[in-house]
């Protein structure tokens, strides 16, 4: 499997860990830990990974449990009047 492959499925592995953990409900310091976990086994999984590449994964990790648009129903518009038109 190529090198592009291998990071990409980590990545979308990664992914779905942080989707079905509940990560994302957690508080900062403990999301930097469980990812730290996380990316301790990713590690190990695929052992064909640098540590650079480790690294970015974390990286991605930590910016997708914080985005730009909270996720869940508490950050969406309740009705039209809270909703803003771009």
């Amino acid at each position: 499997m190529s090198k592009e492959k291998l990071l990409d499925r980590a990545r979308d592995e990664l992914f779905s860990h942080i989707n079905r953990c509940g990560v994302l409900a957690a508080a900062e310091e403990d999301q930097r830990q469980w990812m730290d976990e996380t990316i301790d086994y990713i590690g190990e999984r695929y052992p064909d990974l640098t540590d650079v590449d480790l690294q970015g994964l974390h990286a991605i990790g930590i910016r997708f449990c914080k985005p730009a648009i909270a996720h869940g129903a508490d950050s969406t518009a309740k009705n039209l009047e809270d909703a803003t038109v771009a």
